[in-house]
């Protein structure tokens, strides 16, 4: 799959030469973090700012809605989208309207009242079941909204969710500018990246990963493995990895199976050849640093070693293409950070294309500093990992297929 494969026929808000008096149904991303009831991230947020300020001095009026959460269906205050509402409109430095649902006739009846250049923000869309249903009725509802369906919302593209696809099936449908260049960038990775091209993989399950894996194996030239599931693949290995989180059965036969098609197709995979270790997984533990393949029984790989840091530097420097999706170890925790910031700092170092996708990632690129260095920030992590597998994006091709 090439680049160009991505964008091909899909239509964009800057071909749309008429947007002026249209009512503009825009698909955001607004599925931002709180903590204490307040917003800890807006990150999500200032990535939509413009697409819709372009459609606001396209005198357009801006439809907004968004999903928050995993409310299953029910009304849930604490994921109402009223407090993104009001960061959105401090952002815009302009009123953003908000409507207490996401459809029905007091929602229809805010919308004829809004005038050209105004913003609304619906209503979580999850709210109601019939949303991830994909409900053909519920996308009706949503589309009698606007003359035109705008979908900004890259982090979902992979679902094929009422408010992501459904909607495309009822009135024209084109890319914002986030979506449109989330494809864009993610495609150099798969059109003829500079190399060495060199992926960072980290995180929890090897079966979370396993598609993207088996795809990045194909057409990267090295794969540092890092987090959790570097246990797993050690252990595919024979190592003896103590109290740490492996994917016994499935996940070990599945990491054998990498490694075995890696060799196959002249990749290299790198794994962790020290790790720091404790016996819980806890602030204020005693912690040690221990060869990979041999971890004592009791203790458990909470990051990767100095050693391993070293050579994955190395590695990184030589790389002139990046990607990075995964934390090397449990960042959140200083003792078990190294790992995490040594790799971050050196993707944000190398000059040449990096590319981090995934929300851990973006965290930590964040966390420690270095995430304007970056070449490009995914905001989707789910949907990057689709793309590069090759997987089905139900937002994509409802786009294409959508009436014109």
């Amino acid at each position: 799959m090439t680049q160009s494969s991505f964008t091909r026929d899909l239509p964009s808000i800057t071909g749309e030469q008429d947007l002026g008096g249209k009512r503009v149904l825009v698909r955001v991303d607004f599925n931002v973090p709180f903590e204490d009831g307040h917003i800890s991230d807006d990150t999500r947020i200032q990535a939509a700012l413009q697409t819709i300020e372009f459609l606001v001095r396209s005198d357009a009026t801006v439809i907004l809605m968004s999903h928050l959460g995993r409310p299953k269906g029910v009304r849930v205050p604490e994921l109402s989208l009223r407090p993104v509402a009001d960061r959105l409109s401090e952002l815009l430095e302009r009123p953003v309207g908000f409507v207490d649902d996401c459809v029905g006739d007091e929602v229809e009846a805010a919308v004829r009242d809004a005038e050209p250049g105004d913003v609304l923000l619906l209503e979580n869309t999850r709210f109601h079941a019939e949303d991830t249903a994909n409900d053909p009725d519920f996308a009706r509802q949503l589309a009698r909204l606007g003359d035109i369906f705008v979908n900004d919302a890259f982090g979902t593209v992979h679902r094929a969710n009422a408010s992501t696809a459904g909607v495309a099936k009822y009135i024209p449908a084109m890319t914002g500018l986030l979506l449109e260049r989330e494809l864009q960038q993610l495609g150099h990775l798969l059109e003829a990246p500079n190399r060495p091209f060199a992926c960072v993989v980290g995180g929890l399950k090897v079966t979370d990963k396993i598609g993207v894996l088996e795809e990045l194996v194909t057409f990267a030239d090295a794969i540092l493995i890092g987090g959790a599931m570097a246990f797993t693949f050690l252990k595919a290995k024979g190592a003896q990895t103590g109290s740490s989180f492996v994917e016994d059965g499935e996940g070990v036969e599945l990491a054998a199976k990498i490694l075995e098609l890696a060799d196959d197709e002249g990749c290299t995979v790198m794994l962790p050849v020290d790790v720091v270790v404790a016996q819980k997984l806890a602030e204020d533990q005693e912690i040690k640093v221990v060869p990979a393949e041999k971890i004592p029984d009791g203790w458990m790989g909470l990051d990767i070693g100095p050693r391993t840091r070293m050579l994955y530097e190395a590695r990184i420097a030589d790389a002139h293409t990046i990607f990075w999706n995964g934390p090397m170890g449990v960042f959140e925790i200083e003792d078990f950070a190294d790992g995490t910031r040594a790799v971050a700092d050196a993707i944000a170092e190398n000059p040449g294309f990096t590319v981090v996708g995934g929300g851990d990632s973006v965290a930590a690129a964040v966390k420690f500093g270095v995430a304007d260095r970056m070449a490009h920030i995914s905001t989707g992590g789910g949907a990057s990992l689709a793309l590069l597998e090759g997987a089905p994006l139900p937002g994509i091709e409802a786009i294409r297929e959508a009436p014109q």
